[in-house]
């Protein structure tokens, strides 16, 4: 990748990724400035970048080939100041230097570690096995936003519930993937097979709203864990569980989580809140 005369001007593309995967955000950005803060979005689009080699791209080895490269840029970019325009971001500011090189790493490492995973054997073992990753990039981001000593346990648990329910939207297409939305368990328990994942059946929709009870279950549990949330991972998880609770009462569930976030009103007023909490903590 050769270096962008402005890295600042490019960032908008990965921004639009981001984006694009979480629309919701765009109301973040009203109170979290990119003119502002370059680095918080840059960081919420390299978690993206991350996160779409580890789960987007269907072939490991090609998967494994863009973390390779992601290693090797995190692993020198303090000394270099990096080549991607997100790293390039990210350097330009002095907190990515107070964060320790090994916790830009981490997330990289963990999602190589995951590419061959299967489908968990149940709930609770899709919650350990989607924590590493999602909590290092968490410890990272907590760093970045509230410095070294804030507790990262909470934001973790809420960017694994809401990597959990976010797989459920893409259930049909993912039906033939080693790793499936739905845990073993919970197949065994409605009798249903991968190919049954595709259509909709009586089945299928009461062993989704099994897991989503899990899901908000689990969401209620993570309010006790300590540590603040930025007000991306903030504003994720509050559209996350509307969404778990519209889908959960709906006839068709699926057809819920796949129309997504509402936004609107709730999702600004809630944008507001976090970017409160935030600035009150005495962080930026």
């Amino acid at each position: 990748m050769s270096e962008p005369a402005n890295p600042h001007g490019a960032l908008q593309s990965y921004v639009d990724k981001w984006l694009s995967v979480q629309p919701a955000q765009r109301v973040a950005l009203v109170f979290v400035d990119p003119a502002k803060y370059p680095g918080h979005v840059a960081l919420a689009a390299l978690e993206q970048e991350l996160l779409s080699a580890a789960y987007g791209i269907r072939e490991p080895h090609v998967a494994l080939g863009k973390l390779n490269w992601w290693a090797e840029e995190l692993s020198g970019a303090a000394a270099s100041g990096g080549r991607h325009p997100l790293t390039q971001v990210l350097f330009d500011d002095e907190r990515a230097h107070a964060i320790p090189a090994e916790r830009w790493l981490a997330p990289v490492l963990a999602a190589m570690g995951q590419l061959e995973e299967g489908t968990a054997a149940d709930f609770p073992a899709q919650l350990v096995a989607a924590s590493p990753l999602h909590g290092a990039l968490v410890a990272l981001e907590t760093a970045w936003w509230y410095g070294g000593t804030a507790a990262p346990e909470r934001a973790a648990r809420v960017a694994v519930l809401s990597h959990l329910l976010y797989a459920l939207r893409r259930l049909e297409d993912d039906a033939e993937r080693d790793r499936l939305p739905l845990p073993m368990a919970r197949l065994a328990r409605f009798s249903l097979a991968r190919t049954a994942l595709r259509e909709r059946s009586s089945a299928r929709d009461e062993a989704l709203k099994t897991q989503l009870a899990d899901l908000q279950s689990a969401w209620r549990e993570s309010a006790r864990l300590p540590g603040p949330l930025s007000v991306f991972r903030a504003l994720e998880s509050r559209e996350a569980e509307r969404l778990l609770r519209r889908a959960r009462s709906a006839g068709d569930p699926l057809a819920v989580l796949q129309k997504g976030s509402q936004g609107g009103f709730g999702a600004t007023f809630g944008a507001w809140q976090a970017a409160r909490r935030w600035r009150a903590s005495g962080a930026t």
